[in-house]
């Protein structure tokens, strides 16, 4: 590395990158499923929080230690155990959904050999991870909301929906913020899931930016086409990230 001749590239990596199609598709895709992630992660954490809020101390102990319990689980190992609850053949999810009788025999249905399933499969194990702290963290925001405000409200007819979405809501925005910038860039970088359960098939149909940057780089050895690949992506988020800390300024919250 030191003492052999070496060759300055420039900016070839870049537009090895920026000229393959693949890199593009994978991009798309990474936006997609980054957006169903988010919304799916952050409406069901909402959802969870304001639950928590309904329980018994007992059971909201109980809830909580669950969430946690869920939540500090490795993702390869709970990508590894996911990919065997789907499995053709003896999967508990496909005999499960056998039992209802409302698709048929599905026990030896393969999800990862349809993309829209694979992808199911997939955004169903990631939320599930993600859930538990945005559940909780919003748990905690929610019982800082003035209760005088909430029951004002009431008081002049408000359902309990419309005090949920017009008052605590608002109320909560800051950390709603916080944990949807965070669930963003997360979400993004999703990569040990979508490898251990597809591998980004079938056809690379369910290969993401982070699919696509691991097999340029540790599968087809091209390392320098993998780093710009990643440094794009670092761009990318970081850009992403501005839009955030630009609200953040102009609302005049603390960073």
């Amino acid at each position: 590395m030191f003492t052999g001749s070496f060759n300055i590239v420039g900016f070839d990596q870049y537009e090895n990158v920026l000229t393959d199609p693949e890199f593009y598709k994978s991009l798309a895709r990474t936006f997609g499923f980054a957006a169903a992630l988010v919304a799916g992660s952050v409406l069901i954490g909402m959802g969870v929080a304001q639950l928590m809020t309904k329980l018994g101390p007992v059971m909201r102990w109980l809830v909580t230690f669950v969430l946690i319990f869920a939540w500090a689980m490795p993702n390869v190992a709970s990508s590894v155990v996911w990919k065997w609850l789907f499995q053709p053949g003896y999967g508990v999810v496909n005999w499960l959904l056998t039992q209802t009788r409302l698709f048929g025999d599905v026990t030896n249905l393969s999800w990862t050999d349809n993309t829209w399933l694979a992808f199911l499969e997939i955004w169903l194990l990631v939320v599930w991870q993600a859930v538990p702290y945005i559940a909780i963290n919003l748990y905690a925001a929610t019982t800082q909301v003035d209760k005088s405000c909430l029951e004002a409200a009431q008081l002049d007819g408000c359902s309990k929906l419309r005090c949920y979405w017009q008052i605590t809501v608002p109320l909560i925005k800051p950390s709603l913020m916080v944990i949807t910038m965070l669930s963003v860039i997360w979400d993004f970088n999703v990569f040990n899931q979508i490898w251990l359960v597809s591998q980004g098939g079938p056809r690379e149909t369910t290969a993401t930016i982070g699919i696509f940057t691991y097999k340029k780089a540790f599968v087809s050895f091209d390392i320098g086409t993998g780093a710009a690949a990643s440094v794009l992506v670092t761009l990318i988020l970081l850009a992403l990230t501005s839009v955030y800390i630009r609200y953040l300024l102009k609302s005049g919250e603390d960073l």
